[in-house]
């Protein structure tokens, strides 16, 4: 091969070298560079969920206006050992263990008929209080279940912002005099992982969850056509112990002006 075609190829190669570190920096100048660092949790929340929220229960009545009776284990994918141990529920043992608050934990709180207040405990962590049980939990952005953590009635949540989405179940629930349900889609919406739990009841008639439970949950508002406002929360319990399968409920709450309807009452075993 002659001089002058090893010259062109060189030539040629140093011009293709060249082209590749100019071709970044010239797009870094065009795009302005790297992006910048996402905005704090409570700057850059894609939809307000704070304020006052009242549950408004449409389905599971006899489950969660009053206390199911013993034995009364409809919809649940209790296993044979989880039916064992809620046929052994006993309110007053509870009661007298100091252990009336088993329902309120974070797998079945939302269930409870009840008042909600969420507002920002600082800037990565927002806060969820219940007048029902007088329940605190925080949702903390950015966090990390602690090693060696005691398990809490309410765990240990870690929060992440997500992005365009429809509905839980793809509409809003339907409420008295409003007509059928309408397709609804949020500018984003809250995910929320929870674990590090102490044992506690999937309903106040004493059906378990163990330990092993995580609970996965998704915080979605929408505002109907006449202005209300309504905040669904799709729960998905995991417990390997005592669910054959994941139980999954979905649990609308309606906003209200303010807390002058604010009750904070004790648990209650039964």
């Amino acid at each position: 091969m002659n001089r002058g075609v090893l010259g062109r190829r060189r030539a040629l190669l140093l011009a293709a070298v060249g082209l590749s570190l100019l071709i970044p920096s010239r797009l870094a100048a065009q795009f302005g560079g790297p992006p910048p660092p996402p905005p704090e949790p409570r700057k850059g929340a894609p939809v307000d969920l704070t304020g006052y929220w009242v549950s408004i229960v449409t389905e599971d009545w006899r489950f969660r206006m009053i206390t199911p009776d013993k034995g009364d284990y409809d919809s649940l994918p209790i296993t044979a050992e989880g039916r064992r141990i809620a046929d052994a529920w006993d309110p007053a043992k509870d009661e007298a263990n100091g252990d009336q608050c088993k329902s309120y934990g974070a797998p079945a709180l939302l269930r409870v008929p009840e008042r909600l207040h969420i507002s920002w405990e600082n800037d990565t962590t927002l806060k969820l209080e219940t007048d029902a049980g007088m329940q605190t939990r925080e949702f903390h952005f950015g966090g990390t279940p602690p090693d060696g953590a005691a398990p809490t009635l309410q765990g240990y949540s870690v929060a992440s912002w997500e992005g365009l989405s429809r509905g839980a179940f793809g509409q809003l629930p339907t409420v008295a005099g409003g007509g059928a349900p309408r397709p609804a889609v949020s500018a984003g919406y809250l995910k929320v992982v929870t674990s590090q739990l102490r044992p506690g009841y999937l309903r106040k008639n004493g059906v378990p969850y163990s330990a092993k439970t995580t609970v996965v949950e998704y915080f979605e508002s929408f505002t109907e056509q006449n202005g209300d406002k309504w905040l669904v929360v799709t729960t998905i319990v995991n417990d390997p112990q005592y669910l054959f399968q994941p139980f999954v409920t979905s649990s609308p709450f309606k906003k209200i002006p303010d807390g002058a309807g604010w009750n904070p009452t004790p648990c209650e075993a039964k």
